[in-house]
């Protein structure tokens, strides 16, 4: 049974940013790539919600890491999945 998905308003903000980024940096080519692999994954995600382990901070967030620079994190409720927000890897890490 797939769950439907959900993206938080942060989710859309950084997603937004991420593909803005990754057009300055690389090109329409390469954000036709991403994009076509956000949804692969959102597809999968929908599936199979625990396909991707728990993010090392915890809370019941999953991370899905969509390149080496960019990563996903996710939340699973029982009706459907949030998508929280997108991540540049090359940040400071997240502490909560």
């Amino acid at each position: 049974m797939n769950l439907p998905v959900k993206f938080s308003v942060r989710a859309g903000e950084t997603y937004d940013a991420t593909i803005t980024q990754l057009n300055a940096r690389w090109g329409r080519k390469f954000v036709d790539e991403f994009e076509q692999k956000v949804t692969k994954t959102i597809g999968l995600i929908s599936a199979s919600p625990t396909l991707y382990p728990l993010a090392d901070f915890g809370m019941d967030v999953h991370r899905c890491v969509l390149h080496k620079n960019c990563s996903m994190f996710y939340r699973i409720h029982p009706t459907h999945i949030t998508i929280l927000y997108f991540w540049d890897n090359r940040q400071e890490p997240l502490i909560f």
